[in-house]
C-alpha cells in the first residue's frame, strides 16, 4: 500500500472521496478509473484499496452518505400547518441542492451504475426522503389546503423540479438564492393547488 510520502490516512481517506465525487460528477462513473482518482489525489492507485474495496463500494459509498446526510438535516415541525411545512422543504430542498450538486448530480445521474444490491439500498433511502414530502401533502390533503390527485407522483414530481435548480443555478448571477426560493415555492403552491 504505496502513500505518498507525508500523507496520513485521516487527511487521505476524505481527500479520495472528495476526488472521486468530483471526478465522478464531471466525467461520469463509467470514464473515471481509479488511476485517476489515485493521480488526483497524489497517492500510487494501490493505495486506494486501503480506503475501499473497488469503485462500486466508493460509488455507493458516495450515494449513501450523501442520502443519509440529507435524511438527517431535514427536519419537519408536523406541528405546523401543512402550507408552512411544504415552503420550509422546497426552500431546504433548493439550499441543500445547491450546496451539494456534485453529489446531487451523482445521486440522480449515477443510480444506474450501481450493483443490483446496493441499487435497492440508495433507492430505499432516496424513497424514505420522498415520502418526507408525500406526509406533507396528505396532511395539506386532510387539511384541505393541498389538492394533488396522486400524492407519490406529485411528490416525485415536485422534488424533480427542485432538484432541477442544480442544472441552471449559478451563484452571482441573475438571481440570488433568496429569489430563486420565492419563485419556486410559488410554483410549488401553484402545482399542489394551495
Amino acid at each position: 500500500m504505496a502513500r505518498t510520502r507525508g500523507s496520513k490516512a485521516e487527511i487521505t481517506g476524505p481527500l479520495i472521496r472528495e476526488a472521486a465525487l468530483r471526478l465522478f460528477a464531471r466525467h461520469g462513473y463509467a470514464a473515471v478509473s481509479m488511476r485517476q482518482i489515485a493521480r488526483e489525489v497524489g497517492v500510487q492507485a494501490g493505495a486506494l484499496y486501503a480506503y475501499t474495496p473497488d469503485k462500486q463500494a466508493l460509488l455507493f459509498d458516495l450515494m449513501e452518505t450523501h442520502m443519509q446526510r440529507l435524511l438527517a438535516s431535514w427536519q419537519d415541525d408536523t406541528a405546523s400547518p401543512p402550507l408552512v411545512r411544504l415552503e420550509r422543504f422546497v426552500r431546504f430542498h433548493i439550499a441543500d441542492s445547491l450546496d451539494h450538486s456534485d453529489s446531487v448530480f451523482l445521486s440522480y445521474m449515477e443510480l444506474r451504475n450501481l450493483s443490483e444490491v446496493n441499487h435497492r439500498k440508495i433507492s430505499k433511502l432516496r424513497r424514505d426522503y420522498e415520502s418526507k414530502l408525500e406526509s406533507i401533502l396528505r396532511d395539506g390533503q386532510q387539511d384541505e389546503v393541498i389538492g394533488v390527485d396522486d400524492i407519490r407522483l406529485s411528490a416525485m414530481a415536485l422534488i424533480g423540479m427542485l432538484t432541477a435548480v442544480t442544472n441552471w443555478y449559478r451563484a452571482g448571477g441573475r438571481l440570488d438564492q433568496q429569489r430563486v426560493g420565492d419563485i419556486y415555492w410559488g410554483l410549488a403552491k401553484g402545482a399542489v393547488g394551495a
